[in-house]
């Protein structure tokens, strides 16, 4: 792979080709990604989704939201300080008009929507989708798709649905948001279809990241970006270079973070959690600053603050010191994972899992989420197909009244039909999804 062709501006229907000498210095095309995101109904709708407590009771515990702001803060130092560097490496891309600050904007972009296509309630919507078609009612469908069709419901990612809602056409509208293909290809972490499930340990092949939906946008970004395919008749690609940056801004803070958040609910004893952050960030601290730090939340703020500043310089390290690995495809571990800190992060991580994502609090309410998606996915697909078939009901009519006009699409594809209800449900907020689900079981309470 190449820089030239990784920093792509191309954005879908382009007739001509886009150069980076003749932009605007004052908006640049990757300045708009970040823009066009932001004002996003998609983007809005992650204020009101789960990042690790479920419908909090407080107003300090990140959403998807803030968690997706903070990472896009990270993303774009990582990108700012990696391009610095590259620029030197690759002086045609300067005489081409790069900056450091494209590198940022790019992984910018892709880290402020890296969540985009999450749906609610969290990682447990995910499965909640995968559950309804696998073992619920929704594997009477097994049959009428194919291999790939089918474990794309079964195994719903939030990754290919995110290059669904930033890709798809509406309204006469082409490429949906129209971002640039460099920011496109960074977004992509899995750059293949669901199946084979992790044919091997490389990164890339740990989730997947296109539905059967979008493999031709997904083909017509890849292929122009000169990203490295594999040797496989199915769809699979190395990944964007700048994918590794974006999954290190979401690593960096998802650990330091939700550990954070943690420490100030009270499901983390402060003492206890404070010695694991100290370990991480021991080279750097300045030991009469922090006893000078009376509150908790003061303390753990600036541990907090050096945790992420030194693991950022320490994924900078780690991706400059394997640049040519990773234009090769070579690269074959998240960034983190190569860092020397990786046995104090998984400690966090650890404690994590114990003492935040198996919470009680947690639990109940994913397990409200899994009721809540099975039974509002039942009650569309059915309306829908319904529909198709020329059978509706009465019931089915008013149920259709509440699905948007977008995603009644006419169409005698079985998994595009179902696709459509998945994705109406996956951009439900929380709280949203709950209100639809009390109004289809008549609790209008």
């Amino acid at each position: 792979m190449n820089w030239q062709q990784l920093l792509s501006l191309k954005r879908f229907g382009d007739t001509e080709k886009r150069y980076r000498a003749s932009q605007d210095e004052t908006r640049l095309g990757f300045d708009v990604d970040f823009d066009r995101i932001i004002f996003s109904a998609a983007f809005r709708s992650l204020q009101d989704k789960t990042q690790v407590i479920p419908l909090s009771k407080t107003d300090f515990v990140h959403t998807r939201l803030t968690h997706s702001l903070e990472v896009s803060v990270v993303g774009r130092t990582l990108g700012r300080k990696v391009g610095k560097v590259l620029l030197e490496r690759h002086p045609d891309l300067k005489e081409l008009g790069y900056t450091f600050n494209d590198f940022g904007a790019i992984v910018a972009a892709a880290s402020v929507m890296h969540d985009i296509g999450n749906p609610p309630f969290g990682h447990s919507g995910e499965k909640a989708i995968g559950e309804y078609f696998k073992t619920g009612n929704g594997a009477k469908f097994k049959e009428q798709l194919s291999e790939k069709e089918y474990q794309d419901l079964i195994d719903f990612e939030g990754n290919a649905n995110g290059f669904k809602i930033l890709t798809e056409s509406r309204e006469g509208i082409s490429g949906g948001l129209r971002l640039s293909y460099a920011t496109l290809g960074a977004f992509i972490k899995y750059p293949k279809e669901s199946l084979p499930k992790k044919p091997t340990n490389h990164i890339a092949d740990k989730k997947y990241g296109v539905f059967q939906s979008e493999t031709t946008e997904f083909l017509d970004v890849v292929l122009d970006l000169g990203m490295k395919q594999k040797a496989t008749k199915n769809i699979s690609f190395y990944r964007h270079p700048l994918a590794y940056l974006v999954e290190a801004a979401d690593d960096i803070c998802y650990t330091i973070i939700d550990f954070e958040d943690g420490i100030n609910l009270g499901l983390i004893e402060e003492e206890y959690a404070l010695e694991y952050l100290i370990n991480l960030v021991r080279n750097t601290i300045d030991s009469k600053k922090y006893h000078s730090l009376k509150h908790t939340k003061d303390r753990v703020s600036y541990l907090r603050a050096l945790a992420i500043n030194t693991l950022i310089n320490e994924a900078i390290e780690i991706f400059l010191a394997n640049e040519n690995l990773i234009l090769q495809g070579n690269f074959d571990k998240s960034l983190l994972e190569k860092c020397k800190y990786e046995a104090q992060i998984n400690d966090i991580i650890n404690i994590s899992i114990d003492k935040i994502y198996k919470s009680k609090e947690v639990v109940e309410k994913e397990i409200s989420g899994y009721k809540i998606i099975a039974d509002i996915l039942e009650v569309f697909v059915t309306a829908l197909n319904n529909k198709f078939k020329g059978k509706t009901s009465n019931y089915d009519k008013l149920i259709l009244n509440l699905l948007p006009k977008e995603y009644q699409v006419e169409t005698n594809d079985l998994y595009n039909r179902i696709m459509l209800v998945c994705s109406y449900v996956s951009r439900m907020s929380d709280s949203y999804a709950i209100r639809v689900h009390k109004k289809l079981t008549g609790n209008i309470v």
